[in-house]
């Protein structure tokens, strides 16, 4: 075990990283993070075209029920104003 044990703690022990490590490091992390800006004007465009698209859905929704309303109004009218003819 003492074989094995010894392995081990060569294996972790600790090293110096390289010249220059720690500046590459965050060069990479701040290049990695920041998005090119077309791909955040992608998703601008994208976000606003679907919440256009969802106003125009809604806004369909409602006229589509006004509409059934407007419907079902003009059918009782009617059917009270036939009502009235018949007798």
């Amino acid at each position: 075990m003492d074989e094995l044990e010894d392995r081990l703690r060569r294996a972790f022990e600790r090293e110096e990283p390289p010249a220059g490590f720690a500046e590459r490091v965050i060069a990479r992390t701040r290049a990695a993070r920041t998005p090119p800006r077309w791909l955040a004007a992608a998703a601008a465009a994208l976000v606003l075209t679907a919440a256009g698209y969802a106003y125009r859905w809604h806004e369909g929704q409602r006229a589509k029920r006004e509409v059934l309303l407007a419907l079902r109004i003009t059918s009782a009218k009617l059917t009270h104003i036939q009502a009235q003819v018949a007798r």
